[in-house]
């Protein structure tokens, strides 16, 4: 099988040209397009490292000191632990790709000699990898902002009530949650009742008036005894907000008020 270096060379600088960039857009990297271009003409040239015929040692050996200078010509060397963050983050991005790009390759059954794909003798790398590329990469950043934004504000509750019982849940710091008490401005955390369980029956339930945008009405509440955020103890006025409602953000039991957040207790 004909392979074209030219081609070879002008695919792999693409590919890297797309890894720079979605580096550069998930770390927020201050740079430009030409440094992005130079990094990218690095990795495009360094694939004729793979026609040396070299043992595996000095292929990885290459392929860390391109990395470094991948990186280094993109974005500048400030120290080493900002240069091998952006190292470990093109390499996560290019094992993103590469991973989706063999599962591609098992699904329609299509041979492969290093980067380039083939059927039946008909090579259609340049589409799959023209194509493709963008958009794994276009998913790849869109999912590690959500991840960014959201699983950050993640949080693990542990909620201790004054029976002496504990109960350990999932919660999630919203800072839209402005709910307090209007009498003794405490603040309110929600729980799904689902979670809580608890018989109110033998409970001292507080009956809190809201009102929102969208509702009003009498919110039931407990007092707790404590409760620890990621193994750190809050003790101070607040409340335990019992919602019959299911939160709809995924794998959460509960919405946390900013103001827990501010001081702990040993």
């Amino acid at each position: 099988m004909e392979v074209y270096i030219d081609v070879v060379i002008l695919l792999n600088f693409l590919i890297d040209l797309i890894l720079i960039l979605s580096v550069a857009l998930i770390l927020r990297r201050k740079t430009n397009i030409k440094k992005i271009i130079k990094g990218a003409l690095i990795g495009g040239v360094s694939i004729l490292a793979l026609f040396l015929g070299s043992n595996r040692i000095v292929l990885i050996l290459i392929k860390i000191i391109t990395s470094f200078l991948i990186v280094v010509t993109s974005f500048g060397f400030r120290n080493i632990g900002y240069t091998i963050k952006n190292m470990i983050y093109l390499y996560i991005s290019s094992i993103f790709l590469g991973g989706t790009l063999y599962m591609l390759n098992l699904e329609l059954c299509y041979n492969n000699e290093g980067m380039i794909f083939y059927h039946n003798n008909m090579t259609l790398n340049y589409l799959i990898l023209l194509v493709v590329t963008p958009i794994v990469i276009y998913l790849y950043i869109k999912e590690s902002k959500n991840l960014k934004n959201n699983y950050s504000n993640y949080y693990n509750i542990d909620i201790y009530l004054k029976d002496g019982t504990k109960k350990s849940m999932t919660g999630y710091l919203d800072t839209g949650n402005k709910l307090k008490d209007p009498y003794k401005h405490r603040p309110i955390i929600l729980v799904n009742s689902k979670v809580l369980d608890i018989n109110y029956l033998d409970t001292n339930v507080l009956l809190v008036p809201y009102d929102t945008l969208n509702n009003h009405g009498l919110l039931r509440c407990i007092i707790p005894d404590k409760i620890y955020i990621d193994n750190i103890g809050y003790k101070y006025n607040y409340l335990i907000g019992i919602s019959n409602e299911e939160i709809k953000i995924d794998g959460i039991d509960c919405i946390l008020h900013s103001k827990l957040l501010e001081r702990g207790i040993e």
